[in-house]
């Protein structure tokens, strides 16, 4: 009888993909942490496949949202509200690109990379092209993610 309360406790415990599934956290800026002006914060984040980002309006008058062209397959894009927090879950593995859209000629940019190893995406979501600042700082994030292919 002891047994079987036990393995019914345990089992109240057990850890679902949910549990294990991480919140991460990027400011939207005026200026970065470097003196950068228009800035996600951190600009690269590598998460796990169920993880969320919440993309959080710091200073000014920011959005988050996907950019055409640089999400995996299966992955849906998505728009957040000027001013607004949002918060986005993570599942298909590859590179996620994301803009401010009032910034993003100025180089308001992040890249997400979900899952280990290679990003099947990587290839097609590098030669996506961006106006303005977003190309030269895309060019730097996408050195990062390629460094960290392995």
């Amino acid at each position: 009888m002891k047994k079987l309360l036990l393995s019914a406790a345990l089992g109240a415990f057990a850890l679902t993909p949910a549990a294990l599934a991480e919140d991460h956290e990027i400011q939207m800026l005026n200026v970065g942490s470097d003196g950068q002006p228009m800035v996600f914060e951190p600009a690269y984040l590598e998460i796990a496949p169920g993880d969320t980002v919440t993309f959080v309006n710091a200073q000014g008058a920011h959005n988050a949202q996907s950019i055409d062209g640089m999400l995996p397959d299966g992955a849906e894009g998505f728009t957040g509200g000027m001013r607004q927090d949002i918060t986005v879950q993570y599942d298909a593995i590859g590179v996620y690109g994301i803009k401010c859209m009032p910034h993003y000629g100025a180089g308001m940019v992040a890249l997400i990379k979900v899952g280990d190893g290679e990003a099947p995406n990587l290839e097609a979501a590098s030669g996506v092209r961006h106006p303005g600042r977003a190309r030269q700082r895309f060019e730097e994030l996408f050195a990062q993610a390629g460094a960290d292919q392995g």
